[in-house]
């Protein structure tokens, strides 16, 4: 049972399927190309941010640099920031707006147990807000006039040893004069970037939902009904090849626009994949051309057809606790 996006109508947003974890790299400071690194499916007995996690780990230890991993509001919670706490990696990530943070905790008083958390900082509720350690406001080319704010030194409630740097983006409504439902980012690592970057940085993440819309779409990824999750596992080892494929031959292949778009310098993903039948022409196949057998004989008179073997469902979710009731006297 896996979670859609999408949902039916009259139904919950949930599916049938196998679920999958990606980390890419992204290449460019602007564009729609996203290089997936590991591209693997989530087990039945796996979490989404155990699979994350583990992936990070695999793949930061053969760059040649600390990268920064770029995370979505699904993996911006406490178990993610403990869990990579030991991996050389700095993380930007996006918070739902109903968390609660916490600042650093005062000084030890000398008396009891010293204080692991500070005041609360409730992302909305600006009452429970202090004075912002830096705010800008700049004109962005595409968004507008743009507001952000820095909080020094935030932690979430089960991470109280883990610091982060919270900050807040509001777009500006040229119509109203009012801001927009803000962004909140948190900055988990070594020395944030300037503030009116590190805001950018964040939206080359999409990247990663163009790069699942060409799967979808141009390589047919979700196209065939496989039946079994090893058949799904190696039909989606091809969609990074392919993609490393595309990357590699986009500097050699010539656009081939259809009668409808427009000539580019630049090519995109898809336009490269179109273009792809000349080089394919030019190399040629290793293959060699099927040879007629006639006609198959099909399936024996009276064998019996073996049924599928029935696997159970499985839902992940963390059950509620059943409340214990006291048994009558």
């Amino acid at each position: 049972m896996e979670h859609q996006a999408t949902d039916i109508p009259g139904n919950r947003p949930i599916t049938l399927g196998q679920g999958y974890s990606t980390i890419a790299w992204v290449p460019e400071s602007e564009g729609s190309w996203a290089l997936p690194l590991r591209h693997e499916r989530i087990t039945s007995w796996e979490s989404p941010i155990d699979k994350a996690v583990w992936q990070l780990r695999q793949v930061s230890q053969y760059l040649p640099s600390r990268p920064i991993v770029l995370i979505d509001s699904e993996y911006g919670c406490a178990p993610f920031v403990l869990k990579t706490a030991g991996i050389p990696a700095d993380k930007l990530m996006r918070l739902r707006s109903n968390l609660c943070l916490w600042s650093a905790p005062p000084p030890y008083s000398g008396k009891g147990c010293p204080r692991k958390h500070g005041e609360k900082f409730k992302l909305n509720d600006a009452s429970t807000w202090e004075e912002p350690t830096e705010t800008i406001e700049i004109d962005a080319p595409k968004l507008g006039r743009l507001r952000i704010s820095l909080w020094r030194d935030k932690h979430f409630q089960a991470a109280a040893n883990i610091q982060m740097q919270l900050i807040r983006v509001e777009r500006l409504k040229k119509e109203s004069g009012q801001f927009a439902k803000p962004l909140w980012l948190a900055w988990v690592g070594e020395e944030i970037l300037p503030l009116n970057e590190v805001w950018q940085l964040y939206l080359r993440r999409f990247a990663i939902d163009h790069w699942y819309r060409l799967a979808k779409q141009r390589l047919h990824w979700t196209l065939p009904k496989l039946s079994s999750p090893k058949q799904c596992e190696r039909w989606s080892d091809l969609m990074p090849l392919i993609t490393w494929e595309l990357w590699l031959a986009r500097a050699v292949v010539a656009d081939n626009p259809l009668p409808w778009q427009k000539s580019m310098t630049k090519l995109t993903p898809g336009r490269v994949a179109q273009s792809m039948g000349g080089v394919l022409a030019a190399i040629g196949t290793p293959a060699v051309p099927p040879k007629p057998r006639g006609k198959s004989p099909g399936w024996p008179q009276g064998k019996p057809r073996p049924t599928k073997p029935r696997c159970p469902i499985v839902k992940k979710g963390t059950s509620k606790r059943k409340k214990a009731f006291k048994k009558s006297v």
